[in-house]
């Protein structure tokens, strides 16, 4: 199976996982580190990246 970097990029690259309610979130990963990034649905700042699969 080829990987194609485009299709790779669009579905991982900078998005985050709330671990409260696993919500999907796109943001840059220095946000997320600083903590300026909150979840749309319970407001709470942990997240984690995309699992790939």
């Amino acid at each position: 199976m080829v990987k194609i970097a485009e299709a790779t990029n669009r579905l991982f690259k900078n998005v985050f996982v709330c671990k409260n309610c696993k919500t999907k979130v796109r943001a840059d990963p220095q946000r997320i580190l600083k903590g300026l990034v909150k979840c749309r649905k319970c407001k709470k700042r942990a997240f984690r990246p995309l699992r790939k699969k």
